[in-house]
């Protein structure tokens, strides 16, 4: 590997959060009940296993679990209190040397139930106050629009996605935080991993899982719903500031073939086409020719599109694109349409399963640059661990730090290769609540947070030993990595 210090002098190094995992105040100062806070933490679940099965989210479920306080508990909630804590843990980050930030904007604190006519002002005072905290330590916001946090009423009342007035209802909330933060803000990513309906249907989608008949079509309806919804953000977005850029995101979902059978072969690269296929239309502006088979295939109905919808898409393609890289799965012909992905027995992975492949980051920059000419912003990358502190109240995270410097040079082989790479994004740089499992045991920081998996502790923040490697990797942009 080249030795050569590759990165562009204005490259970002920063981290990546989700509100619904920090900011906690779930119902403060006007805020409304969102999808992410009728997440439990269940202790009974298998550490592997994923607790945000789709069919966890049936209305009765949803509707018991909004008005319940005793019988479960909901991280989500509470998160790390960064609503309250961010200035203190915005200096943290600055300290590391961070030029730029991803954070979400949580969309039921700013219109509680979706519905409303005017936006809630306190919400939107919060947000000014973050991104005011974070230019005046030196870091450029990235902010999502959508990451999980779909007003809970909407989800109710109108199944979600599926129903085509819930574009309505996004657009007039993303124009509302467009209009308001666009001298703040300049990168936007309208969806968060907006493929993850193969893993995380009820978080993408908001479809509860009862609602309909046929769950696996409905959520491609929903999908298509969801690029309609990107496009016209685009559309105002530019009319509102044209200097403002608008990307998208996904999970990087690119499977190898198990061996080099030609059934394996050709079984991978359908199923990548199926991942593919959410660039190819934010990117592209248009749904690839293999859709039609690989649905008959599988049974699933196909999306309604309605007159106008392809034009508005092709009009409004993306200024960049994002993906969140957490690893890559093997596919073989022999494997059940409902299984993802097989492990690949020449990769370790973690305590949950998630595989450990750094040259796959260099093959997924090369493989998107390729494919779309757009540049790339690598939005999360990060593995979980299960730590404490030691005896003298510190962490030694060889391990994570390990992971970091082995993507991080795979980056470089990336750049060197030619592409367009111009920002890397950790997830997250400080201890959160688990997206899937909803546990704090699972820790991805920099930071460590003194909160067990039920919320207990006293919140201390304790800079682990790979906070001072980030550091100076940061400081040396990218060339020190030891």
């Amino acid at each position: 590997m080249s030795k050569e210090n590759v990165f562009p002098p204005d490259f970002l190094w920063g981290g990546a959060l989700a509100a619904n995992q920090c900011e906690g105040a779930y119902l403060e100062d006007g805020k409304g009940m969102s999808i992410a806070d009728i997440h439990i933490y269940d202790p009974g679940k298998d550490a592997k296993s994923s607790h945000t099965r789709n069919e966890q989210y049936t209305m009765d479920n949803l509707k018991f679990r909004m008005n319940d306080t005793t019988k479960f508990y909901y991280p989500k909630r509470f998160g790390i209190d960064f609503y309250h804590t961010y200035k203190e843990d915005l200096r943290l980050f600055q300290e590391m040397g961070f030029n730029t930030l991803r954070v979400s904007i949580n969309w039921s604190r700013i219109y509680p139930t979706g519905e409303e006519e005017e936006p809630n002002e306190k919400g939107l005072q919060f947000y000014d106050r973050l991104f005011d905290e974070m230019i005046a330590l030196g870091m450029e916001p990235m902010v999502t629009i959508s990451h999980y946090e779909m007003p809970l009423n909407l989800s109710l009342k109108y199944g979600g996605w599926l129903n085509r007035k819930v574009i309505d209802f996004f657009v007039r909330y993303a124009k509302t935080v467009l209009i308001r933060y666009q001298n703040k803000v300049k990168y936007w990513i309208v969806f968060n991993q907006i493929n993850s309906i193969f893993g995380e249907g009820y978080n993408q989608t908001s479809i509860p899982y009862d609602y309909v008949d046929d769950y696996r079509s409905a959520t491609f309806q929903a999908m298509h719903h969801t690029m309609v919804a990107s496009a016209y953000v685009y559309k105002i977005a530019k009319e509102i500031n044209p200097k403002m850029q608008i990307g998208c995101m996904v999970v990087h979902g690119i499977n190898y073939p198990s061996t080099c059978n030609p059934a394996d072969v050709v079984e991978n690269m359908r199923r990548n086409q199926l991942q593919y296929m959410f660039l190819d239309v934010l990117c592209k502006g248009y749904y690839p020719s293999s859709l039609k088979r690989l649905f008959e295939e599988r049974n699933i109905q196909m999306f309604t599109i309605e007159e106008g919808d392809m034009e508005l898409i092709a009009d409004n393609t993306v200024d960049f694109l994002s993906f969140s890289y957490y690893g890559t799965g093997i596919c073989s012909a022999e494997m059940d349409l409902d299984q993802r992905k097989q492990v690949n027995p020449y990769l370790s992975a973690n305590a949950w399963g998630w595989v450990n492949d750094p040259i796959g980051l260099r093959f997924a920059l090369n493989d998107y640059y390729d494919r779309y000419h757009l540049p790339i912003y690598i939005t999360e990358n990060g593995s979980g661990f299960d730590e404490k502190p030691d005896d003298e109240g510190r962490i030694h995270d060889d391990y994570r730090i390990d992971y970091y410097r082995r993507h991080i040079n795979q980056i470089k082989e990336a750049l060197l290769d030619g592409v367009d790479v111009r920002g890397y994004y950790p997830w997250g740089p400080i201890d959160i609540v688990s997206c899937t499992s909803c546990e704090m045991s699972k820790r991805y920081g920099f930071i460590y947070v003194d909160l067990d998996d039920f919320g207990k502790g006293s919140g201390k923040r304790i800079k682990k030993d790979s906070f001072y490697w980030y550091q100076k990797c940061i400081a040396s942009n990218g060339d020190n990595l030891e």
